[in-house]
C-alpha cells in the first residue's frame, strides 16, 4: 500500500494590479500582453506592474490582465481563435497529438504549411520528442499579432495539421471527415467541427490507427491510418473511416482513453436533457438544440414512426472499440459502466478497475469493477461520498475524503433487456412521464415494497420487476444520489492515470526510467467551480474564488487501485479588470482545464476550455509543490 500524502501544497498565483491598456481611435481596446505589453493598435496605456512598453499594432479585441506565470506551469502552445484544446494524446514515442476544436469562423491567416484554422482540425506536434522536454522549459508567448492569434503557436517542435473536417482524402473518405450520415448512409445528418479525443494505436513501428471522437448530435469518430516520417506524419488515403455506430448510433463523443489492451473508449456526453430524462418523450418541453429530431433523423430516417421518440437510454454510454485495427472496428455500448454524462474513463493497470467522471451540472464521480480482467461487459458500479476538510473551504489547500457506496452489479446483456422495453415509447405533450424518476431512485435505494410504476413502451411493469437494478444503469446519477453519493461536481472533466507510474507504485515493477516511483496518482480536472460546489450546502462548500477558472485534483493510488483521497494540485487565478470591472481568468494561470493526461516522468498536461481569446495547452510540473 502507498503512502497517502497530505493535501498538496499550493502554487501561489500572483496577479498584477493593474493592466496596460490601449484603445485605438476606431477599433476596440487592444489586447494585454504578458508583463504589461500595450494592446494592439491603441495609444500607449499607462504603464503595468513591472511592465515593458509594447507597440501599437492592428485592432484587437478587448485585452486580460497578465499575473505572474504559476509555478511550474509553462505554456506549451496555443491555438488559434475561438478554439478549445482538444484531444491531447501522447505517444510512447513522445509524439503530442492534439485537435482544435471548433475554431473561429472569422481565422484567415495560414501556418507555414498554407493551412487555415477556421474549421475543426487534428494535428499533432511534429519534430520534438515531449517525454524528453527537460525539467526547466520556456513558454510559447501570448499570442500578439494577428497571425499568432490565428493560428496554432507553440515552445517547442512544429504544429502539423493531420487532417480537417471535411476532407475526403483524395476520395477515400468521400462523405468528408467528421460528417455523420444516417444509419442507412443515404443522407447527411451533420458535419462537425468539435474533434475531441485522440487515441493511437500502434501497429507497428512509426505507424498505427488514429482514433478522433466528434462531438455532436449525433456524435461520430473516425480511424485514420497513419505513418510518421522524416518530413512529419502522413495519412493513408486508402485506409480512412468513419466508424459505423449502428442502428442507435452515438451522441456527443467527448474525451475519451485506450484501454491497456489497446481498445479506444470513447464517452458519450451531454444531449439528454441532463438530469430531467423524465421530460424527454414530452413535447411541451424545451428542446431549443433539436437534440431529439437530430436524433429522430439519424435512427429513422424515412420517418417511418413519426410519433416514437428516440430511445434516449440507448445513449450516454463508455463505447468501447473492439477489433481496433481490423478491417470492420466494432464500436460495443459498455451498459455496466452506467449511463451519465460521460467525460471520460480510465481503466487501472489490473485492467479491471475504471475511474468515470461525469460532465454536468451536479455530477457524481463513478468508479467500475469489472468482474474479470479486460472485459468491461459485467461488473460492479459504485459511487463517490465525499467528506471535506474539516474548516477548510479555500480551493487550493482544500481536499475531500471518499467513500465509495455500491450501487448495483450489472451485466450488459441484462441491461440491454431492460433498455430495449423503451424502444417505442410515443412523445406526449405534458401528463405522467414514460422514463425514470427521483421517486422511482428513492423507492429503488429505499427498497419500497410500493416501487412507482415504469413505463415500458407497451403499458407498465409490475412492482416486482421495477425492483430490479435498472435504475443503477440507466439513471446512475439518481440511484447515485438517491443512495447518499455527492453529486454536487460541476464540469468535472478528463480524468488519467499513467499506466507505468501507476503499476509501478502499487505493484513494485520497475517501469520508469530513472525514478522510483513510491506514489502514484489519478487526475482530474474541472473546468468550472461552480454551482453546487460553491453554494454552501452539502458535502462540497468551497469559496467563489476561483470558480469560473477551475482547476486540476489528484487522488493517491493505494493498493488494488483503490482511491481514498483527492487532493487540490494547481487552481487557476482571477483578477479584476481594469476595463469592465469584471473578474476574469489570468492568461499565465488556468482557464477551465479540459483534458489532462500525465507523462512518464511525473509531469501533466492541460488542455483549456476557457474564456481566453487563444486558450493554452499546458505542462505542469507537480513536483514543484510536493
Amino acid at each position: 500500500m502507498g503512502n497517502i500524502k497530505k493535501p498538496l501544497a499550493s502554487a501561489i498565483m500572483l496577479a498584477t494590479l493593474g493592466m496596460l491598456t490601449a484603445c485605438g481611435s476606431d477599433g476596440d481596446e487592444g489586447i494585454s500582453g504578458r508583463n504589461g505589453v500595450d494592446g494592439t493598435n491603441g495609444l500607449n496605456g499607462t504603464d503595468g506592474i513591472d511592465g515593458l512598453n509594447g507597440t501599437d499594432g492592428s485592432n484587437g479585441s478587448n485585452g486580460a490582465d497578465a499575473g505572474l506565470m504559476t509555478a511550474g506551469l509553462t505554456r506549451l502552445a496555443t491555438v488559434p481563435a475561438g478554439a478549445e484544446v482538444t484531444g491531447a494524446f501522447l505517444t510512447q514515442q513522445g509524439d503530442l497529438f492534439f485537435n482544435v476544436q471548433h475554431p473561429s469562423d472569422a481565422n484567415l491567416e495560414t501556418d507555414k504549411d498554407d493551412k487555415v484554422f477556421n474549421k475543426g482540425t487534428v494535428g499533432v506536434l511534429k519534430g520534438v520528442n515531449i517525454n524528453n522536454l527537460p525539467k526547466n522549459l520556456i513558454s510559447s508567448p501570448v499570442p500578439q499579432s494577428t497571425k499568432e492569434r490565428q493560428t496554432v503557436v507553440s515552445a517547442y517542435g512544429e504544429y502539423q495539421v493531420i487532417a480537417q473536417t471535411g476532407d475526403t482524402f483524395s476520395g477515400g473518405l468521400p462523405n468528408g471527415l467528421g460528417v455523420v450520415y444516417d444509419k442507412n448512409g443515404t443522407a447527411e445528418v451533420v458535419t462537425i467541427d468539435d474533434p475531441d479525443f485522440n487515441g493511437f494505436v500502434e501497429t507497428a513501428e512509426n505507424e498505427g490507427y488514429l482514433f478522433t471522437n466528434w462531438e455532436s448530435i449525433p456524435g461520430g469518430m473516425s480511424r485514420l491510418k497513419v505513418n510518421k516520417t522524416n518530413a512529419g506524419w502522413v495519412v493513408d488515403n486508402s485506409d480512412v473511416m468513419m466508424l459505423d455506430f449502428g442502428d442507435w448510433g452515438t451522441i456527443a463523443n467527448c474525451f475519451g482513453s485506450v484501454s491497456p489492451w489497446g481498445t479506444p473508449l470513447t464517452s458519450e456526453e451531454w444531449g439528454n436533457f441532463g438530469d430531467s430524462t423524465h421530460l424527454w418523450d414530452d413535447l411541451s418541453a424545451d428542446d431549443s438544440y433539436g437534440n431529439r429530431d437530430a436524433l429522430k433523423a439519424y435512427m429513422d430516417p424515412t420517418n417511418s414512426s413519426p410519433n416514437v421518440v428516440p430511445n434516449t437510454y440507448r445513449l450516454h454510454y463508455i463505447v468501447e472499440i473492439e477489433d481496433a485495427i481490423s478491417a470492420n472496428p466494432t464500436p460495443v455500448k459498455r451498459y455496466a459502466m452506467g449511463r451519465f454524462e460521460h467525460e471520460n474513463s480510465i481503466v487501472m493497470p489490473d485492467r479491471k478497475t475504471v475511474y468515470l467522471s461525469q460532465d454536468n451540472t451536479n455530477g457524481v464521480m463513478f468508479k467500475f469493477v469489472a468482474d474479470v480482467a479486460e472485459d468491461l461487459s459485467a461488473g460492479t458500479l459504485y459511487g463517490a461520498k465525499l467528506t471535506q476538510d474539516t474548516g477548510s473551504t479555500e480551493p487550493q489547500t482544500t481536499g475531500f475524503d471518499i467513500t465509495w457506496i455500491e450501487l448495483a452489479h450489472g451485466s450488459d446483456a441484462e441491461i440491454e433487456t431492460w433498455i430495449a422495453q423503451y424502444d417505442a415509447i410515443e412523445y406526449h405533450d405534458g401528463g405522467d412521464t414514460s422514463y425514470l424518476t427521483d421517486a422511482d431512485a428513492q423507492a429503488w435505494a429505499d427498497g419500497a415494497a410500493n416501487y412507482p410504476t415504469v413505463a415500458n413502451g407497451g403499458g407498465k411493469v409490475t412492482a416486482e420487476q421495477a425492483m430490479d437494478n435498472r435504475i443503477a444503469f440507466l439513471e446512475s446519477r439518481k440511484a447515485a444520489r438517491a443512495k447518499g453519493a455527492t453529486a454536487e461536481w460541476r464540469k468535472f472533466e478528463g480524468i488519467y492515470v499513467n499506466q507505468k507510474r501507476a503499476e509501478e507504485a502499487v505493484e513494485g515493477t520497475d517501469l520508469v526510467s530513472g525514478e522510483d516511483v513510491d506514489q502514484a496518482f489519478v487526475y482530474f480536472a474541472i473546468a468550472d467551480m461552480d454551482k453546487g460546489m460553491i453554494d454552501d450546502e452539502g458535502d462540497i462548500q468551497l469559496s467563489a474564488r476561483v470558480k469560473d477558472c477551475g482547476g486540476v485534483y489528484r487522488m493517491p493510488l493505494l493498493a488494488g487501485y483503490d482511491v481514498a483521497r483527492i487532493e487540490p494540485v494547481v487552481m487557476g487565478s482571477t483578477y479584476r479588470s481594469s476595463l469592465t470591472g469584471a473578474e476574469r481568468c489570468d492568461v499565465n494561470a488556468l482557464s477551465q482545464p479540459d483534458n489532462v493526461i500525465v507523462m512518464d516522468d511525473g509531469r501533466i498536461i492541460i488542455g483549456e476550455d476557457g474564456f481566453q481569446e487563444n486558450n493554452t495547452l499546458w505542462i505542469y510540473n507537480p513536483k514543484v509543490n510536493d
